[in-house]
């Protein structure tokens, strides 16, 4: 077993503990993992994502679900949609240059990161009755599912802001719903990319059974970690992530200026909603 393996496996469990604890996360670690670790094009570490995210949220929604953390019928009713959305994207991305992919991976990142970091007000843990309308999950489904096929991202890093800050779910039952919308979203983007792209199934499985095993640990810690420090930390982890990866697609000085503008534009805003009192992003209450 090669250290580049080793490595690629020890941070495979990050990404079974981001989906567990966060419910999403992901495939925002896949996705550079399998590319700047792994060696795997652009491409081919996408749609190796998608099936790594599918199987380990798949696993860790039951342990969400017995936990009394998953809103079923939000999750379908997102995850068809956002099948169906996947499925197109997966197609559409085969023809794609990797490059551009990538960095709208990263410019997405950075954006969710500050709805995140910002917050809007949330229900109760214990309203677990709140079930958002048919027409807008539907909608949102087909959009993020379109996201998550294309990019082989979006998965939980935008369902859980749609579940917790456009419907005000709260975060645990977010996050446990998002995985049951992750899911079937990720095997129906898989799909659409299969068409174009051929993957290393044996490099794909161990990278899954070491999530799996992080996505348990993650499980049974979500109900143990605050909902508002969740949240912030989910979106200053993705601001990470989403600079770190416009450096490094971006070419050189380029790559570092654009990461630096994203982060300073990140920071700013944040700053603004948190200190400044008739700051515009300010347009609803933070938990």
């Amino acid at each position: 077993m090669t250290t580049t393996l080793v490595l690629t496996l020890l941070l495979s469990v990050a990404i079974g503990l981001s989906l567990g604890l966060l419910g999403g996360g992901g495939s925002i670690l896949t996705v550079p993992i399998l590319t700047y670790v792994a060696g795997l094009d652009a491409k081919e570490a996408i749609a190796s994502s998608l099936f790594v995210v599918g199987a380990t949220s798949a696993v860790s929604a039951v342990n969400h679900a017995r936990a009394g953390r998953v809103k079923w019928r939000t999750g379908l009713l997102f995850g068809a949609a956002g099948m169906a959305g996947a499925f197109g994207g997966g197609l559409l991305g085969g023809f794609i240059p990797g490059t551009v992919l990538m960095i709208a991976f990263g410019l997405m990142m950075v954006a969710t990161s500050v709805a995140m970091i910002r917050g809007r007000r949330s229900r109760s843990a214990t309203d677990t009755d709140h079930e958002l309308p048919v027409v807008k999950v539907i909608v949102e489904g087909l959009v993020v599912g379109l996201v998550t096929g294309l990019v082989g991202a979006g998965g939980g890093f935008l369902v859980v802001p749609a579940l917790a800050l456009l419907g005000g779910l709260p975060m645990p039952v977010a996050v446990g719903t998002s995985l049951v919308v992750i899911a079937l979203k990720s095997f129906a983007g898989l799909a659409g990319y299969l068409t174009t792209v051929q993957l290393d199934w044996g490099l794909v499985g161990a990278v899954t059974v070491a999530a799996i095993l992080g996505s348990v640990l993650g499980g049974r810690l979500t109900g143990i970690v605050p909902e508002t420090a969740l949240r912030k930390g989910f979106g200053v982890f993705v601001l990470a992530m989403g600079v770190f990866v416009l450096v490094q697609e971006l070419p050189g000085a380029a790559g570092l200026t654009v990461g630096l503008v994203a982060a300073g534009l990140a920071l700013a805003a944040t700053v603004c909603w948190i200190a400044v009192p008739r700051c515009p992003l300010r347009t609803s209450t933070a938990t």
